[in-house]
């Protein structure tokens, strides 16, 4: 069955990045295992947050690089001026009206896969409208002291997990839970 989930590799204190915003220190020891692998085939669609998304120093470079080659929906305020380039599997749409909108968008393009959300503001917001039924948090062996936390303006809610499943590298931890949804 499709799924809506967030994964995020993380510092063991939380942060998503440093505190110059930079992700290489996180991904320095990210080694994906077989399964990790798999998970990534049933991807049908990715929603990006727009800083996410403005990572890639150009954005023509996601159509001949980025991991997942799958219709990607970026939530902004504001899309770019020029549109990146695309090709016949990776395609870019610009959201501006909501978590429930891009993610309704995402659902259809992703048709019986599942869809991946990446970026902590998206990821947040996710969490608070109720819409994600999985969450995977890779762990990875630093501790950052400052920088952007993942669960960050949450305090208001309180989310049940249950654990699904566990993948080891040499140096980091990947943890899926389920979320529970209260009745």
């Amino acid at each position: 069955m499709a799924k809506v989930y967030f994964g995020m590799v993380v510092s063991l204190d939380g942060f998503v990045n440093d505190q110059n915003g930079g992700i290489q220190k996180l991904y320095a020891s990210y080694k994906p295992t077989e399964e990790i692998l798999a998970e990534r085939e049933n991807v049908g669609a990715v929603v990006l947050g727009r800083n996410t998304f403005e990572m890639a120093s150009n954005p023509d470079d996601y159509a001949d690089n980025y991991e997942y080659q799958v219709p990607l929906f970026i939530m902004t305020h504001t899309p770019p001026a020029k549109h990146p380039k695309e090709n016949d599997n990776l395609t870019f749409t610009f959201v501006t009206d909501g978590i429930e909108s891009v993610i309704s968008q995402a659902k259809k393009a992703a048709q019986e896969k599942d869809v991946v959300v990446l970026g902590a503001n998206v990821s947040q917001q996710l969490l608070k409208a109720g819409l994600a039924d999985e969450l995977q948090i890779t762990l990875a062996p630093i501790l950052l002291g400052k920088g952007l936390r993942l669960f960050e303006h949450l305090e208001d809610l309180e989310i049940q997990l249950e654990k699904l499943q566990t993948f080891e590298t040499a140096q980091q931890v990947e943890i899926w839970y389920k979320i529970i949804r209260k009745s």
